[in-house]
């Protein structure tokens, strides 16, 4: 996990970019890029967790919504089974998955090529395998994610194509933009290809991007990121349970009830793949879980009814915790649902409140930037925040009064000037659209 500036595409501003706007320089520029038209362009979103973190790979529950910013491709068949990825980006990236990962929000880092199009990847699908992907070089594993995607789609008849990726998330704010990236990618090939009962089953398509991640990226991802991407509709969030795919629509209108969500790039990268086990620190929180849930004699902590008799079968503190965290996370996430359901939206915000501190002490996944974001806005007058995302860098989430807003934004911002920090992004979150394809002209 480092500090760096953020990159092209960071957060800023309060809305993210029409659907024709994007589509038109993209498909411009992919005509330029491969000398001929895409057949289309498509786009799926990064997501917000409203509540619910560490639950997904626990079998639990989960409440994100959609942005209004993420990841577009341009796309067109080609007849060598060969896949050519290239993005408009060439910041530096580096694997960054799981709960809230990055891949792209920049593209691929390394050279660009003089067309301007960044770093150019190109496999032939009947020959590539996980073990070939992870034996890449720094700059190309980005394109880790597509193949993923398109070597598991080719098992059910799609085939190779020429992608030209843009995005407007910034890697490592833990706003999924790896996600997006495998999303957008199969959304394009089931069209491409003609497989609508591929793309019309949004769940199984989740899953299938979920695989990819496990299997060519070494991230043992939950299934939200995806599920959000693909399945979340404007104007609500997502109550999802990640152990039987059902779903439900919860109505979020935040602005109509006087309240703003901003989003807080920390700019402390979210970077969660490497390490000694698959996923890094990810990794290790999965497997202290399956730890405990094996220990306790359930399938999953999502399986615990009886919190105080768990904790007290545990000898090991840090499962200890890690279970506490979980159980409480996924009654925190009922709790919310229903006060959304109820309308009480202005309630909100012990809930995230209590949720990052979990987050902090029970499940030591925060990092210095987010608390110090959390605590000044507490400070300033906000309803409530949390860290979002996998942790160990990436964003944070701050509930206020509409009319308080700009007084946190700017009060979390003195904060980080006073400690010599990186000035933070912000963005004004509401619920948009899932995974879709973009109008042209």
């Amino acid at each position: 996990m480092t500090s760096e500036p953020a990159a092209p595409g960071g957060l800023g501003g309060i809305g993210g970019t029409s659907d024709r706007d994007r589509a038109e320089p993209l498909a411009a520029a992919f005509t330029e890029a491969y000398r001929r038209p895409p057949e289309g362009v498509w786009h799926a979103p990064g997501r917000i967790n409203v509540i619910g973190e560490h639950t997904d790979y626990n079998d639990g529950l989960v409440l994100p919504f959609a942005l209004d910013r993420g990841v577009s491709v341009a796309a067109a068949r080609r007849d060598d089974g060969v896949l050519e990825v290239r993005s408009l980006q060439a910041a530096g990236i580096r694997g960054e998955a799981g709960n809230g990962g990055a891949a792209l929000a920049g593209g691929p880092g390394g050279s660009s090529p003089q067309d301007g199009t960044g770093a150019s990847v190109s496999v032939r699908l009947d020959g590539i395998g996980p073990d070939a992907v992870r034996g890449w070089a720094e700059r190309e594993r980005w394109a880790a994610y597509p193949v993923g995607v398109a070597a598991l789609l080719r098992e059910l008849g799609t085939g190779g194509a020429s992608l030209l990726f843009d995005s407007d998330l910034p890697w490592g704010a833990g706003l999924s933009s790896s996600a997006a990236l495998e999303c957008a990618t199969a959304l394009a090939l089931c069209d491409l290809y003609g497989r609508d009962d591929l793309a019309s089953d949004r769940a199984g398509l989740a899953r299938l991007a979920q695989r990819a991640e496990h299997e060519y990226v070494g991230v043992p991802c939950g299934l939200m990121d995806q599920a959000a991407s693909l399945l979340c509709t404007a104007g609500h969030a997502l109550m999802l349970d990640c152990r039987t795919g059902l779903s439900a629509q919860v109505p979020l209108d935040l602005p109509g009830k006087g309240l703003t969500l901003l989003v807080v790039d920390t700019r402390v990268r979210h970077e969660l793949a490497g390490g000694d086990l698959p996923g890094g620190d990810y990794g290790r929180r999965r497997a202290e879980c399956e730890r405990a849930a094996a220990l306790l004699g359930v399938p999953a902590l999502r399986d615990v009814k009886d919190l105080a008799a768990a904790l007290s079968r545990l000898d090991d503190p840090v499962l200890r915790r890690r279970t506490q965290h979980v159980v409480t996370e996924n009654h925190r996430v009922e709790a919310t649902a229903g006060l959304l359901r109820a309308g009480a939206e202005t309630e909100l915000g012990g809930m995230l409140t209590a949720s990052h501190l979990s987050l902090r002490d029970q499940y030591e996944v925060s990092w210095p930037e987010a608390d110090l974001a959390v605590e000044t806005a507490l400070k300033a007058g906000a309803r409530g925040g949390r860290m979002v995302g996998g942790g160990f860098g990436g964003s944070v989430i701050v509930l206020a009064a509409s009319g308080r807003a700009e007084g946190v934004r700017d009060a979390i911002a003195s904060a980080y000037r006073a400690r010599g920090l990186p000035e933070p992004g912000f963005l004004e979150a509401v619920p948009a659209p899932g995974a879709r394809r973009l109008p042209l002209r």
